[in-house]
């Protein structure tokens, strides 16, 4: 499992900007929004061309993996997908969940091992650990609230003239 705010979408968005800045074709969406777009593609009847396009992309960065649920018709598209970029195009993945949830989060153990079979064939893993920034931010405020204040600085008496 990896947590909230420890710098997931910050680094895969930084690769992305590195691929885009040699030339090459990004695509950033998070799982819920590629799926609402699959999905919606699906119902106007261009499905295939959608994938087509998303096939495409030198790198795809999908956000968010695991933080809302999808349904079981947005893991299939999503896993159709997945099939279709595998070894043809790089894609970079974030999740809060380990490997060993993403059945919970496809609603489908057997798709789930399926994907990550593919994904994990020419992968490189990098796991972060760590407290959020972001609430480190607040921490670090709280800290300083609850220390005594030091004593006010005195300011020099006026001289009279």
């Amino acid at each position: 499992m990896c947590f909230p705010g420890v710098g997931k979408t910050h680094l895969a968005i930084s690769l992305a900007i590195a691929a885009a800045e040699y030339g090459r074709r990004v695509y950033y969406a998070t799982l819920a929004d590629l799926i609402t777009s699959l999905e919606e593609a699906q119902q106007a009847g261009h499905l295939t061309r959608r994938l087509r396009t998303l096939v495409f992309p030198s790198l795809m960065v999908i956000d968010e993996i695991g933080y809302l649920p999808i349904s079981r018709t947005g893991a299939q598209l999503f896993f159709q997908l997945m099939s279709r970029r595998y070894e043809h195009a790089s894609t970079v993945l974030t999740s809060n969940k380990g490997f060993e949830e993403w059945g919970e989060v496809f609603g489908d153990e057997t798709m789930a091992a399926a994907l990550i079979d593919r994904l994990l064939h020419h992968c490189h893993i990098v796991n972060i650990r760590g407290n959020s920034y972001r609430m480190r931010q607040h921490r670090d405020l709280a800290l300083r609230r609850s220390e005594p204040d030091p004593e006010p600085a005195r300011r020099p008496r006026r001289q009279e003239r």
